[in-house]
């Protein structure tokens, strides 16, 4: 199957959201008031294959270091504006060194042909795509970069920073103490009790894939991945899974992710049933959920009840399934590309 320079494959959007995800839960390394350089680049743009006497890049390209906005603008809102920096790539300058230096070595290296881009003009580039509405063509003038060049490597920066921070920060939590410590945190915050997370899918809007049919054609009437995304009090996710096409189902999609079966079989290491505050009949601890219901996932009262400790409890449910929606939000807020419909 042939992807134009601007369309990616499912399998790649697919990476491409794990790699958002793993940016949201990376946390800022210590010593933030502390000024830092974003690192220089040191490749000069080879002009002209002498041997074929073919031109590799436009004139205009080959300014970058004069006119781009990795080696000029991100270079002043470092040392003059550091709230900038992270308004332009959302990260502030610590993180963004940290992240060029581990994502180094999974770099390509030079040859005798042509030097490598730059990893950070590359990082550069991918976190502004990611923060931004802004597409390839629009990257390639403001940042001096080709779009057939950008088309490649974005994918290729997804999946460094997947291999790199996954390990790290997309950990679910598969003890009964981890998950004690989950439950405690909704019942301090949201007042309910015994649960271990608030779970909903997303539709990630996505272009028509070619010879894809309606596989990816959602009841909202546009193509789509589904985020399925369990969340925790403090609006952090635990568990994703990006592998389901958006004709599928919430339900259809959590019944075939790794959690629910791990769940299904009693492997996924969730504490002993507990009573609740004032009450004597342990309860199972269970996860939030909008349209299932089960020993360990909850819902709420198909239908308003007139009895106050129904509504009340729909109430305290409904109010905790709101978690992993604000969450969404949060998400799409802070990289605008999930307002988009992804090439």
């Amino acid at each position: 199957m042939q992807y134009g320079p601007q369309q990616l494959s499912p399998q790649e959007t697919q990476r491409f959201l794990v790699a958002v995800l793993c940016l949201c839960a990376v946390k800022v390394i210590g010593g933030l008031g502390r000024r830092t350089t974003v690192p220089q680049p040191s490749a000069q743009l080879h002009r002209k294959d002498s041997r074929a006497g073919r031109i590799w890049a436009q004139e205009w390209l080959t300014r970058r270091q004069l006119h781009g906005d990795y080696d000029q603008l991100l270079q002043e809102l470092n040392k003059e504006d550091r709230k900038g920096h992270k308004n332009f790539l959302r990260i502030y300058p610590e993180l963004f060194e940290e992240m060029v230096e581990r994502l180094t070595p999974l770099s390509k290296k030079d040859t005798k042909m042509r030097l490598a881009q730059v990893v950070g003009l590359k990082l550069a580039v991918t976190l502004r795509h990611l923060a931004s509405e802004n597409d390839y063509t629009s990257l390639q003038y403001t940042f001096r970069v080709s779009k057939s060049s950008i088309c490649r490597f974005i994918p290729l920066v997804c999946q460094a920073i997947i291999d790199t921070y996954k390990p790290e920060v997309m950990k679910c939590s598969k003890t009964p103490e981890e998950w004690n410590d989950v439950g405690k945190r909704f019942s301090s915050k949201w007042n309910y009790f015994n649960c271990v997370g608030a779970l909903d899918g997303k539709h990630v809007a996505i272009k028509k894939s070619k010879g894809g049919g309606s596989l990816y054609f959602n009841y909202k009437k546009f193509h789509s991945i589904i985020l399925m995304a369990l969340s925790n009090a403090k609006y952090r996710f635990l568990f994703v899974d990006v592998s389901a096409d958006g004709g599928a189902g919430d339900g259809e999609t959590w019944q075939k992710c790794n959690l629910a079966r791990a769940t299904t079989n009693n492997r996924a290491g969730l504490p002993q049933d507990r009573n609740l505050p004032n009450d004597d009949e342990p309860i199972p601890f269970h996860i939030a959920f909008a349209f299932a219901l089960n020993l360990w996932m909850m819902k709420p009262y198909s239908q308003q009840s007139q009895d106050p400790t129904e509504r009340l409890y729909s109430y305290r449910l409904s109010r905790t399934c709101r978690v992993v929606e604000n969450a969404f939000g949060l998400l799409q807020m802070r990289w605008r590309v999930f307002g988009t419909t992804m090439q």
